[in-house]
């Protein structure tokens, strides 16, 4: 990591109502007649790195998109501060696979991140200069302002990964979702998200990462959700991470990294 990285300031929260938790509580969700997820109860903490671990097919990627509004839920409930999750959109970064983005689509690296600042601008209005200075803060924070003229398809998956951060980070939201943000990134890459996760956490954001590696980057979560359609174990990392949950989740022999 570049020292210009690491000499920046880290996210500052504003002093105000203490920041809720998100409550999950029996959340259902049914594709025909195949249960993606069953009876899902667990609490996102603020002010903690929260990673969705578990096997392929466990629902993870569906948890997120269910909470979001985004994949219908067949029962259960998703709140913070007592209202629905639903109906604080304004105040939620979300950020999808990089498989379900259109990368062929003629935005700039530019265009993306200002996309970020959409629900305070308002639709079809001008960007203020405000929203630029936040937007170019964003870029130089993930290391790509360089390549802010850059067409996004033509960025590296890494670069691509790093260019969406930015924009999750421009829309100043309270609550970060990032699905398999990982997947077919260099170290470089991993290393930035990793420092920025943990920064907007210590600014008492809600940060949830779903991710499949139970390698050595699982030690920079503080908490963890073990899923396979129902949660297997939820809480801090170390109390999670242990044989027997990972027995229950994946079955037979599983590698983890247990610091």
């Amino acid at each position: 990591m570049s020292a210009e990285f690491t000499a920046r300031p880290h996210l500052q929260l504003v002093q105000g109502t203490p920041p809720a938790a998100i409550e999950v509580k029996q959340l259902s969700v049914r594709y025909r007649n195949v249960t993606a997820l069953d009876a899902v109860t667990t609490s996102f903490q603020p002010g903690r790195l929260t990673g969705v671990i578990g096997p392929n097919g466990a629902g993870k990627s569906t948890l997120i998109k269910a909470m979001l509004g985004l994949t219908a839920a067949a029962a259960g409930t998703v709140s913070r501060a007592g209202q629905p999750l639903v109906l604080q959109r304004q105040q939620i970064a979300y950020v999808p696979q990089r498989s379900q983005i259109d990368w062929l689509y003629p935005a700039t690296v530019w265009d993306v991140v200002l996309m970020g600042r959409v629900q305070k601008t308002g639709w079809f209005r001008r960007f203020s200069a405000v929203s630029r200075r936040k937007a170019l803060a964003a870029l130089e924070r993930v290391g790509m302002a360089e390549f802010r003229d850059r067409s996004i398809g033509q960025l590296s998956g890494g670069q691509q990964q790093r260019v969406f951060l930015a924009r999750s980070l421009a829309q100043e939201a309270e609550i970060f979702c990032f699905d398999e943000p990982f997947v077919g990134v260099d170290q470089k890459t991993e290393t930035i998200l990793f420092e920025i996760f943990q920064a907007l956490a210590k600014a008492g954001k809600t940060v949830i990462v779903v991710n499949h590696d139970l390698g050595e980057s699982i030690a920079n979560f503080d908490d963890l959700v073990l899923l396979n359609r129902s949660v297997i174990a939820a809480g801090p990392r170390r109390q999670v991470l242990n044989a027997d949950n990972l027995q229950a989740a994946y079955g037979g022999q599983v590698n983890f990294y247990a610091a």
